[in-house]
């Protein structure tokens, strides 16, 4: 990836770059913070790094991108698209997730990893990309995926349970590429 931007501080770079075998103790960290305190994920146990890494295997096999947000040798963040479901007339979709650690939040490096994964989505031939929010509150990643151009397609109300409350899905939507414009081409 050879996007690179500044952080807060003038003399670090934030380099973009796809996710590593070692990269997954921290990831795992970030994402557990959001297991265990947020409704962004309805897992509610958050899983170790060994876990993490074995996803990312499956998802790297594939040639899904997951790329990873770095700053002076510390991961602030990551995102990835995978499958969205498992049947064959699915495999033009893909599914995003976005996650910033907390200190590193409102500096644009979910708009910067979501961009990437964005792109790179679209050179892979996939036509289309589906955000699958938790927490219709969450209105953070709703306005980040709205501004990278997608839209709302609706909201399944309270199908998860989480920190004793009922909890939303928002679904939201964008093409990639010529979207449903013209037949796909049979992806590498």
């Amino acid at each position: 990836m050879s996007q690179v931007g500044r952080s807060a501080d003038p003399t670090a770079e934030v380099i973009l770059r796809p996710a590593e075998v070692g990269d997954f103790p921290r990831l795992s960290e970030i994402y557990g913070h959001f297991v265990l305190h947020g409704l962004a994920s309805f897992e509610e146990a958050a899983p170790d790094a060994a876990e993490m890494r074995h996803r990312w295997e499956a998802l790297a096999e594939k040639g899904y991108p997951y790329l990873v947000a770095e700053e002076a040798g510390r991961l602030l963040g990551y995102a990835y698209a995978g499958p969205y479901r498992p049947r064959p007339a699915y495999r033009f979709t893909v599914e995003d997730s976005v996650y910033v650690a907390p200190e590193a939040g409102r500096r644009g490096l979910g708009g910067r990893l979501l961009d990437a994964v964005i792109e790179t989505s679209a050179a892979s031939g996939f036509r289309q990309m589906i955000a699958i929010i938790g927490d219709s509150a969450n209105a953070p990643s709703i306005e980040l995926h709205r501004s990278r151009g997608f839209r709302e397609v609706g909201t399944f109300e309270a199908v998860g349970f989480k920190h004793g409350r009922w909890v939303d899905s928002v679904l939201m939507q964008r093409a990639l590429g010529p979207g449903a414009e013209t037949p796909p081409k049979d992806l590498k």
